[in-house]
């Protein structure tokens, strides 16, 4: 889905949800997704000038034998890193050239499994057996996070949201985005 974002007016948004991917070398675009427990991974090749994003809700090692239709597989991370690295090599990127950076991983829910940890253990470990260099990002903690990314530069932004705006990660995928208060929380990275 591409759309205009009033703060970002001069970029075309393409918003990523769960079981998503998207690899582009526009520099008009800029990637979004909306986090809890769920990884986002921002990969990109900077002398190709491409790069793109995923979203995936659980690692899926153990849990991908329970559901092997092609849907379902599209959410877990062994999948979703997968098609991601190999879009982005289709696209012309060299894998030696590739740089990341992880969001999400958050612990939305006390007391029970710490599917956040579990993604954001997995996007580490997949990037270290890959041989893809982590530049950065920001995983855990227990804040949901709203992600912007420019594919082309590596550029990227984080607004992190307030505890009582969790309740849009109920799977609704029309929910209006809360706007952040000032610049707090948003941090960017090069």
């Amino acid at each position: 889905m591409v759309e205009k974002d009033a703060g970002l007016s001069e970029f075309r948004r393409i918003n990523i949800v769960q079981g998503e991917q998207h690899v582009d070398s526009d520099p008009d675009i800029v990637l979004t997704t909306l986090l809890g427990s769920c990884v986002a991974a921002c990969l990109w090749d900077p002398e190709a000038g491409i790069g793109g994003m995923n979203h995936f809700l659980l690692p899926g090692v153990e849990t991908e034998a329970r559901d092997t239709s092609l849907g379902a597989s599209k959410r877990y991370g062994v999948y979703a890193m997968e098609l991601l690295v190999n879009d982005l090599l289709r696209h012309g990127a060299q894998r030696r050239r590739l740089q990341a950076k992880l969001f999400g991983g958050a612990c939305m829910v006390q007391g029970l499994t710490d599917v956040g940890e579990l993604n954001a253990s997995f996007a580490e470990q997949f990037l270290r057996t890959e041989g893809i260099a982590l530049a950065g990002g920001s995983l855990r903690g227990s804040c949901g996070r709203r992600i912007q990314f420019w594919p082309t530069s590596g550029r990227a932004r984080q607004s992190l949201l307030k505890s009582g705006q969790n309740a849009i990660f109920n799977g609704e995928r029309n929910v209006a985005l809360p706007k952040p208060l000032g610049n707090a929380g948003i941090v960017e990275l090069f």
